[in-house]
């Protein structure tokens, strides 16, 4: 007998399907990649396995139990108000849970789900308009005047420049939200309006990340986010980012417990610092430290372009910094190293200064 584990108005490019096998038929016609995880998805485990982004160490691969891959799905649904039938996206690789994801929420919710081409430019061959997507800044920095095709947008995979977030706030045609997850949460517990509040669903000021329904925060003794989220996964969820905790249900994000940089015994949220002079810089850079024999660790600026092409000064690159926060030395590259969906690795990167 065939089975169906998925929605009745499903749609995939257009089609519509009558059973398991019938859209597993189809899919090994488009995707092979696809095909693969639909046969883990529809076989009798209760979990599956996906593999982390890599951007803070090595990939690992991590099973996460299917129940609460569909509560996700649904509590996406309930939030953006995305119900059946809604028209959706895939432009991200389903080798990662952000591209899973998208599959996902079409099979449990029955959306209409067109699978595009996984590029940097997303959306440059679409002639259509969707309800909903999801992109890393990377395709949305290539996508800016195609941004009328997608009526929601949801951005993660890494944090938003504030070069970009500049150019976003300005967009009328789209409602966009940076997204706050990690494989571990199966993608994002909580968003950020990008534009103004006549573009957000919820009272949510756009200078804070605003968790979803069913999903508790608080601090650990490092000022780490910690997450408790019944429905998306058994265990507490120990981060380390550094925030704010503005309300139960609010929070704004610092950085990386990892980044922090402790220079004469002041600590730095390098991530802090590029906020502060994201708007001076055109070029894709970071703050990061090196070691110090009077300081323990002395701040840095890594700016990726040719040093003959970055003709700021000094002085007015770094007016509001303190001296603590105020970068020792700037180093040029002509490449940073990148993970797959742009998130620049820092610690890797650094090896490819010349410190001489």
């Amino acid at each position: 007998m065939n089975s169906i584990n998925f929605h009745k108005d499903l749609k995939l490019n257009g089609y519509s399907f009558l059973s398991n096998e019938d859209l597993l038929r189809y899919v090994k016609t488009i995707s092979k990649d696809i095909a693969l995880f639909l046969e883990e998805w529809f076989n009798n485990n209760d979990y599956i396995i996906v593999k982390t982004s890599g951007s803070t160490g090595v990939p690992k691969p991590i099973p996460l139990y299917k129940k609460f891959v569909v509560n996700s799905a649904k509590a996406t649904s309930t939030y953006f108000e995305l119900p059946s039938k809604t028209t959706a996206l895939l432009c991200l690789p389903i080798e990662y849970i952000a591209g899973k994801m998208m599959l996902i929420r079409a099979l449990t919710l029955g959306w209409h789900l067109d699978i595009g081409l996984i590029s940097s430019f997303p959306l440059e061959r679409i002639d259509k308009t969707y309800h909903f997507s999801a992109m890393v800044p990377l395709q949305v920095e290539n996508s800016l005047h195609n941004l009328h095709k997608i009526r929601k947008l949801i951005v993660g995979g890494g944090s938003i420049s504030n070069q970009l977030h500049e150019k976003l706030k300005n967009v009328t045609t789209t409602q966009i939200y940076e997204t706050y997850g990690m494989t571990e949460t199966i993608t994002h517990i909580a968003v950020k309006p990008i534009q103004n509040s006549v573009y957000t669903i919820s009272k949510n000021s756009s200078s804070y990340f605003q968790v979803l329904p069913g999903v508790t925060i608080y601090k650990d003794l490092r000022n780490c986010l910690v997450i408790k989220a019944p429905k998306i996964t058994k265990e507490v969820v120990f981060t380390n980012d550094v925030v704010n905790l503005i309300s139960d249900n609010q929070f704004e994000w610092l950085g990386r417990f990892d980044n922090v940089i402790n220079s004469g015994g002041i600590k730095i949220n390098p991530e802090y610092i590029e906020r502060k002079i994201a708007k001076m810089i055109s070029y894709r850079f970071f703050i990061a430290s090196i070691f110090d024999k009077k300081l323990g660790e002395k701040v840095i600026l890594v700016i990726e372009c040719e040093e003959e092409s970055f003709k700021i000064s000094n002085f007015n690159l770094f007016k509001e910094l303190t001296k603590f926060q105020t970068p020792k030395n700037t180093y040029f590259l002509k490449e940073f190293i990148t993970t797959e969906s742009g998130k620049i690795q820092r610690n890797k990167t650094l090896k490819k200064i010349n410190l001489d």
